[in-house]
């Protein structure tokens, strides 16, 4: 049964995949025996930190900078993954940006910021990986709780993903019969870089915290752990859904 679990003999792309929730799927699917490409496109010190790591436990892990927003990016991206792997197991779609500021304070500039990465970027990246996949394949696009509930000062990125998981649903319809799954992973808060762009977030992180059933927000790993058993032959029978992973969190609401 714990074979089930395993990505060994599997290659994925964790788009995102040297800082936060990211960075912990990276070492963690590397952990589970597959071969992983972590993307990035500014952070050389996480990214150097996160192989370092992976270097000392000896796991297959290499790093790719490329910026997913542009052609140029996406083409280095694709050429770097035929030089490192046969074929593809899957994609995990961790990037993401956003602007955090009341409506009335937002601009277009800020729209095609945040959907240009958030949305446009995984439709361009899943279209230039289908023909590199090994049947059967999995991709898990990261969402967050504000695709379904409005948050202050979230609306741009809470719209983004919104379309994000759209777009997943649609894409898991479409591509089952090929033999790639497609779902949807959305964590509960957990404490990582990104929250220090959020208004507030000592404050949110504090009541999150307080008002989980479990007393706690959730870690990176946990979050890692089930992205695993998304990509993970165990879950084969898993098409289109948003596996929520917040300890009960949103159950019990504001």
């Amino acid at each position: 049964m714990d074979k089930m679990f395993s990505l060994e003999g599997k290659s994925f792309l964790v788009a995102g995949g040297t800082r936060g929730i990211g960075r912990a799927i990276s070492i963690q699917f590397a952990r589970a025996g597959a071969k992983v490409i972590a993307n990035y496109v500014r952070d050389e010190r996480s990214a150097r930190a996160l192989k370092e790591e992976a270097d000392r436990e000896n796991l297959a892990l290499s790093l790719c900078r490329a910026d997913l927003t542009s052609a140029k990016g996406l083409a280095h991206l694709d050429e770097f993954i035929g030089a490192n792997v046969e074929s593809l197991s899957g994609l995990v779609f961790c990037a993401a940006t956003g602007v955090h500021r009341a409506f009335k304070d937002l601009n277009a500039r800020h729209f095609d910021w945040t959907f240009s990465l958030n949305v446009k970027a995984f439709f361009e990246l899943t279209k230039l990986l289908l023909p590199r996949f090994r049947v059967p394949a999995a991709i898990v696009a990261l969402s967050s709780q504000g695709a379904q509930q409005a948050i202050p000062r979230y609306s741009l990125v809470g719209a983004s993903k919104g379309a994000l998981e759209s777009l997943v649903r649609h894409l898991a319809v479409e591509l089952a019969p090929k033999g790639v799954r497609v779902n949807i992973l959305s964590p509960g808060p957990v404490r990582t870089g990104a929250w220090e762009a959020m208004p507030d977030s000592e404050a949110r992180l504090a009541g999150a915290e307080k008002r989980s059933p479990l007393g706690r927000l959730t870690s990176p790993e946990e979050a890692a752990w089930a992205a695993q058993f998304l990509c993970s032959d165990a879950a084969q029978g898993i098409v289109g859904h948003t596996l929520v992973v917040d300890g009960g969190l949103r159950l019990v609401g504001e």
